[in-house]
């Protein structure tokens, strides 16, 4: 797993329930990933329209089939935690579906990259955070980001033929990543200012400890440099 979180995250998973600031925190986590795999699946889906041949088609829609999958272990947690799955969505509407709507591809290839950097910055992300978390619930998150199937290969492996056969290609498709790139930190900005929650869960309070802004930093850094690597990997510069 990558390098993330630089304290030790709550030992017992009963604290979500103990500790109502906690709980709160975790519920919100969750219901802004639900939200997040809800609309991937909506977005993949719809892209599968897009795709060139029917190999294709059907890989799309497995894709999007495996993100809705995720969401029902997500939603039990939620209910555990003693809250209402979709009212635990329903904050994060707005953020999500605006960067949806800002992000959305022109063809099918702008699709893939978007599936491949802007779904992996989103769960490098949740990754940072999910070491804050007790085990039961960071092993959920972690989990649901883990979960791809192997789509990752079928992505990489279809944007560098495109490029290989016409590398004109490459420039705008490196353009489209660094613009959801930006986007996507708009975003979670938007999010963190909304929900002091989630703020917290990184920053700490009086009786648990957080990240520092030197802390927060490296933090960014890395995702910074995660993205940077899925763009290579792609054939992309960053």
């Amino acid at each position: 797993m990558a390098e993330s979180a630089e304290i030790d995250p709550p030992s017992d998973p009963g604290l979500a329930g103990d500790d109502p600031g906690y709980r709160a925190a975790v519920v919100d986590l969750l219901g802004v990933i639900s939200y997040g795999e809800i609309t991937a699946f909506e977005r993949l889906a719809e892209d599968a329209k897009l795709a060139p041949t029917m190999q294709d088609k059907v890989a799309l829609a497995t894709m999007a089939a495996t993100e809705l999958g995720k969401v029902g272990p997500l939603h039990q947690r939620i209910t555990e935690l003693g809250a209402d799955p979709f009212e635990a969505m329903a904050p994060f509407n707005r953020a999500i579906d605006e960067f949806h709507r800002h992000t959305a591809p022109s063809d099918w290839l702008e699709g893939l990259v978007k599936a491949f950097v802007g779904d992996g910055l989103a769960d490098d992300f949740y990754r940072e955070i999910a070491a804050f978390l007790d085990p039961t619930t960071r092993d959920l998150v972690v989990s649901s980001m883990d979960e791809d199937g192997g789509h990752a290969v079928f992505v990489v492996d279809r944007v560098r033929a495109v490029i290989a056969a016409d590398p004109k290609v490459a420039g705008r498709l490196a353009l489209w990543g660094r613009r959801l790139m930006g986007e996507a930190l708009t975003q979670a900005q938007r999010v963190a200012a909304d929900r002091d929650s989630l703020t917290a869960l990184l920053t700490g309070g009086v009786d648990r400890p957080g990240l520092d802004l030197a802390a927060l930093g490296r933090m960014f850094t890395r995702l910074t440099e995660r993205h940077a690597a899925r763009m290579s990997e792609l054939g992309l510069d960053a």
